[in-house]
């Protein structure tokens, strides 16, 4: 891997070599070097499967140690790296908000002695004292000033830009206590690419859209009913399990009660204190191989008046690609005006948020902090809230924000992927 990558780089240093700094370079590739294309994780570039646009090269020209980040020019592409290297240099930031995790570390968790619905008082006090992932994890760090991606208005175009942002209420979750008792889970679809159990699953699991969605549309079902897909809706069907003392996170993919125990199309961990990342190539209950439960939009945190995390949102259309955080893709060509799984976008500084509701502007003010990834495909620019009766229906208010009113960020350069 290697000697390829290195003769990729002397290829292209062999058109500038009137420059000096550029024959260093080659020196060292030819030299006593190390070349590292950050494969596993790999901002400003991409993950396996798509095109490396980012090098790292260290060694040595005689005594004289170095340790260059070189970003060769794509063809047919704008210069990828000029805007971040000039946002670099502005003082583009990678990190956390300090107010937030003093809040969280300011705050004391409650007790936990039984499963806990999202939609509750009680839940709303965990989360609010529950640091979920590290802070310099990607849903945690704090995009406003990241440059544009050079394709930005392109990609763009792609979701659409004259489409409405759409509110999905679909991603509830239930909080449980470290002696949840566990359970077995046939995973019937993709057990290759499943983490293993048992798992804990509570006999009031919510599915994919209760209550709201079922309280909205005038069914009179109940949980165990939906839990047994009763009304044979098909769907996605997710559940989310948080152990929030031990900080973990277990999430289920086409969850059904059967007659036999719970079965499922995929299952995945995440290690809510840790970076790590699922393998690469591996699918979670996203197709993106990202968690959900970081990106669900919380009752507790529109309250506070932000939602302080990057979300997720789906497409229609997708590229046959990925890029950091993901580790999947599920598109089907290689448009390059197509986004990636993994894509992060932000709402436009300049948007005007004044006017919409107290629960908008809290989303609102997140997706121009924080921004949101895309997660999976679906309906284009659809944002994922928790079905929380306690939220108001925000359908109308977001069909005012357009596909135009967000932009696509590239990483800062120089910016390193978190590896604890």
């Amino acid at each position: 891997m290697r000697r390829a990558l290195a003769a990729g780089l002397i290829k292209d240093f062999t058109m500038l070599k009137r420059h000096r700094l550029f024959v260093l370079v080659g020196m060292l590739v030819l030299c006593e070097c190390v070349l590292s294309a950050q494969e596993k994780a790999a901002p400003p570039g991409q993950q396996p499967g798509g095109t490396i646009i980012g090098y790292r090269v260290k060694g040595k020209i005689g005594n004289q140690a170095v340790d260059l980040t070189v970003t060769p020019i794509i063809q047919g592409q704008a210069p990828v790296g000029v805007a971040a290297a000039a946002a670099a240099a502005a003082g583009a930031s990678t990190g956390s908000d300090p107010a937030r995790l003093e809040r969280i570390h300011s705050a004391k968790m409650p007790p936990i002695d039984k499963p806990i619905l999202f939609d509750t008082p009680e839940a709303d006090a965990i989360c609010s004292a529950l640091e979920v992932l590290p802070a310099n994890n990607p849903w945690n760090l704090v995009i406003e000033d990241w440059p544009v991606h050079p394709n930005s208005k392109n990609l763009i175009a792609s979701i659409g830009e004259s489409k409405p942002l759409r509110c999905n209420t679909d991603m509830g979750f239930i909080l449980v206590p470290t002696d949840q008792p566990r359970v077995n889970i046939k995973v019937v679809n993709w057990p290759g690419e499943s983490d293993k159990g048992p798992f804990p699953v509570p006999e009031n699991i919510p599915i994919e859209g209760w209550p709201v969605q079922y309280q909205r549309s005038g069914k009179n079902v109940s949980l165990d009913d939906v839990q047994r897909d009763k009304l044979n809706e098909q769907g996605d069907r997710h559940a989310i399990v948080v152990d929030p003392v031990n900080r973990m996170l277990y999430e289920y993919y086409i969850l059904k009660k059967t007659g036999s125990g719970w079965q499922a199309a995929q299952t995945s961990i995440f290690d809510l204190k840790s970076n790590k990342l699922r393998p690469a190539g591996w699918t979670s209950t996203d197709a993106a191989g990202l968690p959900i439960f970081p990106a669900v939009a919380r009752y507790d945190e529109i309250k506070r008046g932000i939602v302080e995390h990057a979300m997720r949102f789906t497409v229609k259309r997708s590229r046959k690609m990925y890029v950091y955080p993901a580790t999947h893709h599920a598109g089907s060509g290689s448009d390059e005006n197509l986004p990636r799984m993994g894509e992060r976008l932000r709402l436009r500084n300049s948007f005007d948020i004044t006017g919409f509701s107290p629960e908008t502007e809290a989303i609102l003010k997140g997706l121009k902090k924080y921004g949101m990834f895309v997660a999976d495909n679906g309906l284009d620019w659809s944002l994922s809230i928790a079905p929380d009766p306690r939220i108001p229906p925000l359908y109308e208010e977001f069909r005012k924000i357009k596909g135009s009113d967000f932009e696509v960020v590239a990483y800062p350069a120089g910016y390193e992927p978190p590896t604890d």
